[in-house]
């Protein structure tokens, strides 16, 4: 249950990914080469990921998805439910569920190779859009590669365009090269900028979709697109917030890395709950101040670097961080 019922609810939408990492143990000597690959699979993908974190930190969260009936279904329902995460909206779906097998280098950065053809994630329909309750929201969160991928993609950004009128739209492009070529995200993206009243990205996110730009520089591209809240995370180096194009730069929360997994996701769950808490979600954020941006950025980093402290995309929960402000 979460701690604080009254605060609004913010809905999440997008895919759930099934996170396999390669595990290094002992073999026998006499196998040469090596005749397998040990992996753990682990609940993953960017929107479960922020939706499982808002849970824990204490916002009522909701999650819109299409959920296979496989094995990585069930581990995504079980993480989901054991998180507090509401599940009654989701769409149980025949596809299978989509595969991500993820290298993990000396620094702790993930690279990815996805098995995600035909999956669950991205068949979306008209009908199964027009039934997701959007009664209670405050904010409506989406992005990644259920927002960006075929067949499934245009008729969400349809979803969030008649979403919009009732209350404030997060967007987190979550550039996947490997699975949508970056022009297609580029072709798009100010499009999205319409849409989102918060736009979220990490720095490689941007050399995708704004190539050859500064931060700065991709902050006022991104306003005059028409996004009024723009968060770009630069990993060890912090992070740049720009409302409205008054900036300010974050530092990184000092942390032991043991992989960056879900990091980004962390972060973008820290701010939209900080806001929420705040009472800042449910429009356009009209009343929003850069000090109060600031201070949400802040506790969105300590909730990251948590998240990088431990293996995985396991956030922490709102009693192992500093308390956010009543509202």
């Amino acid at each position: 249950m979460p701690p604080y019922p009254s605060r609004p609810t913010v809905a999440v939408l997008g895919e759930c990914v099934a996170d396999a990492f390669t595990i290094t143990s002992p073999r026998p000597r006499t196998e040469t080469p090596p005749t397998g690959l040990d992996l753990r699979v682990l609940p993953g993908g960017g929107p479960a990921n922020t939706a499982v974190s808002l849970a824990r930190l204490g916002t009522p969260t909701r999650f819109f998805a299409r959920l296979s009936h496989d094995l990585f279904g069930d581990l995504f329902r079980a993480r989901l439910t054991h998180s507090g995460v509401d599940l009654s909206a989701c769409i149980p779906a025949r596809e299978p569920s989509t595969l991500a097998v993820a290298a993990v280098d000396e620094m702790g950065q993930a690279t990815y190779s996805f098995f995600a053809d035909g999956a669950a994630d991205w068949q979306w329909t008209d009908a199964e859009l027009s039934a997701v309750p959007l009664d209670g929201i405050s904010c409506l969160h989406t992005g990644s590669l259920a927002f960006a991928r075929e067949p499934g993609g245009p008729r969400l950004e349809e979803h969030l365009a008649r979403a919009r009128p009732h209350m404030t739209v997060s967007l987190d492009p979550n550039v996947r090269p490997l699975l949508v070529e970056p022009v297609a995200y580029r072709k798009r993206l100010n499009r999205w900028c319409e849409l989102a009243d918060i736009l979220r990205l990490s720095e490689d996110d941007l050399t995708h979709l704004l190539p050859g730009t500064t931060p700065e520089e991709a902050c006022d591209t991104l306003h005059t697109a028409g996004a009024p809240l723009v968060v770009i995370t630069l990993g060890s180096r912090g992070a740049l917030a720009s409302l409205g194009g008054t900036r300010a730069y974050l530092p990184a929360r000092p942390t032991h890395v043991v992989d960056t997994v879900g990091a980004g996701d962390s972060f973008t769950a820290g701010l939209l709950h900080h806001l929420n808490t705040l009472g800042r979600l449910g429009g356009r954020l009209d009343e929003l101040t850069i000090d109060e941006t600031i201070d949400a950025c802040a506790y969105a980093a300590e909730v990251a670097a948590r998240t990088c402290a431990v293996p995985g995309a396991n956030p922490p929960w709102a009693h192992q961080l500093p308390s956010t402000p009543r509202p």
